[in-house]
């Protein structure tokens, strides 16, 4: 769900930068890039989040 999470907010994310306006003619692929690159840094930062957290909650572990 976290993964999932992450992507669709990446994916809104990059939608809202408009990458159609800095090409005279987009390329037709444009669509395409923009769900390989919002999927590929939502699992990156989904990642980190879930690695964030597994580390918080072994810190007391640690401290003992």
């Amino acid at each position: 769900m976290i993964q999932l999470g992450m992507i669709w907010l990446t994916f809104t994310a990059i939608q809202g930068i408009h990458f159609e306006r800095m090409f005279r003619q987009p390329p037709k692929t444009l669509p395409l890039i923009i769900v390989l690159f919002s999927t590929a840094i939502g699992y990156l930062c989904a990642s980190f989040f879930i690695g964030f957290i597994n580390a918080v909650s072994q810190l007391p572990g640690l401290l003992r």
